[in-house]
């Protein structure tokens, strides 16, 4: 990789800029991607997934490591000659040119695999919605946010960011932020700040079914979040609900945690 242009000539080459539609902020200093990639690894020979690599310069840290396998999803093809130069002839590397929301990554690999990427700000939250609950789980994920996201996924009952990602979240995995990133860090700087999550899926997460009874829990209980869980349940049970679950109908969704909504994800299918 010594002998490529550094990621800003490349850009330059190619005339390529970011697009705001695609919610694109460019991660060029080689420092920071590659501490990155020692947060998410090591990889022990897996496969890796990174989404919206956009330029590279976190694909260029990826195939420094110990991974055996690269794949990268793009959606702005744009991007797709510049991503091309990376591959080094040694079949690590595949690129797939798809909307990430859409694709299927037990087509894409096999086996465990890591998922690291640097997510374009207006789809972070429903990507990670499908790993987490969809029917390919990846065995770590190590994501960027924007700093209010992340902040949203480690969130604790009672604190102002707790709400609907993080009860899904963390009844599904384990997640901790293991670094912060400062909008000038960033080609064009974003208005806010970032920061990097490390998840790690629970081995015993829900069930298919009792997932999408809990999306449809949360969804009713925080989309009403000042209410009581009567009032916001109430076209779920309300009261009988919350007491067939053994939690408080006159407490609000935001004091309630994690075990406490997997109650009423329960019950809510009984």
């Amino acid at each position: 990789m010594t002998d490529l242009p550094t990621l800003r000539e490349s850009l330059e080459a190619h005339g390529l800029l970011a697009k705001k539609s695609f919610g694109q902020h460019f991660l060029l200093d080689l420092n920071v991607t590659r501490k990155i990639v020692r947060l998410a690894g090591p990889f022990e020979g897996r496969a890796v997934i990174e989404v919206g690599p956009g330029p590279g310069g976190l694909t260029r840290a990826l195939l420094e490591s110990d991974l055996s396998r690269l794949v990268l999803v793009e959606k702005d093809p744009r991007f797709l000659p510049l991503l091309s130069e990376l591959d080094d002839d040694s079949g690590r590397l595949t690129i797939v040119e798809g909307d990430a929301l859409r694709v299927r990554e037990a087509e894409l690999v096999e086996g465990p695999t890591h998922l690291v990427s640097n997510l374009p700000y207006n789809v972070g939250t429903p990507l990670l919605i499908k790993w987490l609950t969809g029917p390919w789980t990846p065995c770590a994920l190590t994501l960027m946010f924007q700093k209010e996201v992340a902040e949203r996924i480690v969130a604790r009952p009672g604190d102002d960011d707790y709400g609907r990602l993080a009860v899904i979240a963390q009844a599904t995995a384990t997640a901790k932020i293991v670094m912060h990133l400062p909008a000038a860090a960033f080609t064009p700087p974003p208005k806010v700040a970032s920061a990097v999550v490390h998840i790690v899926p629970r081995a015993d997460r829900p069930a298919p079914d009792l997932l999408k009874r809990l999306e449809r829990v949360t969804g009713a209980a925080f989309g009403q979040r000042r209410k009581m869980l009567r009032s916001s349940l109430k076209p779920l049970g309300g009261a009988a609900l919350c007491q067939a679950a053994g939690v408080d109908p006159d407490a609000r969704a935001e004091t309630i945690d994690i075990a406490g909504f997997l109650r009423l994800a329960e019950a809510c299918g009984t």
